[in-house]
């Protein structure tokens, strides 16, 4: 039986680069054949940076979800690499320390761009794939974020009310769900990951500074990708604009566009439900 994920164990497992990658398995697996799901988390997140709710609404048809750190984030071992093509070498060795020979990719944020790079490198691992508040590499306005963003995610120390700028609208419904996912996420007040470091920080604003250099060649290569694809994102993003995922969808072949109303760069977590069905029947469909 699927646990919630609240309540799933830190695991670890060693890698062949040297790894030791922490992360949670909903365990259980139908309905997909066997392929887990796994999730490649935002700047600076950790396990606990992701909503329970979603991740329980994601396993609940029996699928296996599996979350986990990157190298050097978290509570998994080495240093944090500066670009999104060693950040997916790293994902990649974490995957075959599973023996996982095919996933589906849930990435979001940074996640989604080590998530497509995954797909572009080894397209044979991918059986589909999900970008979440994303954008191609090369894309024009992606070389950095604007300045109130990174004021309120970037700083050494960030508030609840920064985060809560970022991932939500100002809305009262947002504002309210913003608070309630939060809740959520710092409910589980034992064997909580380790936090990330600022130097994980630094090397994932590198990468991210690196991805969004203006280059028409490199925006091209998503259209290489053949498997199926969901791109999503909040109507209000301030991090990653909605116009990137319209651009993603263009370039794609076979993608899939949905954006969620009211919604800010948090929209998968404000949406949880909703969001989970369209993923769920994203995955399922024949």
């Amino acid at each position: 039986m699927a646990r919630g994920y609240s309540a799933l164990e830190n695991q670890s497992v060693s890698a062949a680069n040297g790894v030791s990658y922490a992360y949670r398995d909903t365990g259980s697996a139908d309905g997909t054949g066997g392929v887990p799901l796994v999730l490649l988390q935002h700047f600076r997140g950790n396990l606990d940076n992701w909503d329970p709710a979603l991740i329980d609404a994601l396993a609940a048809p029996g699928r296996r979800v599996i979350a986990f750190d990157n190298a050097g984030v978290g509570g998994s071992t080495s240093t944090t690499p500066g670009t999104i093509g060693q950040m997916a070498r790293d994902a990649i060795a974490f995957l075959t320390a599973l023996d996982i020979s095919q996933a589906d990719l849930l990435g979001f944020s940074i996640g989604s761009f080590v998530a497509q790079e995954i797909a572009l490198t080894r397209p044979a691992l991918v059986r589909r794939l999900i970008l979440a508040s994303s954008a191609p590499q090369g894309a024009a306005g992606m070389h950095g974020w604007a300045p109130e963003v990174i004021g309120a995610v970037g700083t050494p120390h960030t508030t609840p009310e920064g985060y809560l700028s970022v991932f939500f609208t100002p809305s009262s419904a947002s504002k309210q769900a913003g608070g309630e996912a939060l809740r959520r996420m710092y409910a589980r007040n034992q064997d909580r990951d380790d936090a990330t470091t600022w130097a994980t920080r630094e090397a994932q604003y590198d990468a991210v500074c690196a991805w969004g250099i203006p280059d028409h060649a490199r925006l091209q290569r998503v259209s290489a990708l053949t498997m199926p694809v969901f791109i999503a994102n909040g109507d209000q993003d301030p991090m990653i604009l909605p116009h990137y995922s319209y651009l993603l969808a263009g370039l794609i072949p076979q993608a899939q566009l949905r954006i969620y109303p009211d919604a800010a760069h948090g929209f998968l977590f404000q949406h949880h439900a909703v969001f989970a069905a369209d993923v769920g029947a994203f995955l399922d469909r024949p």
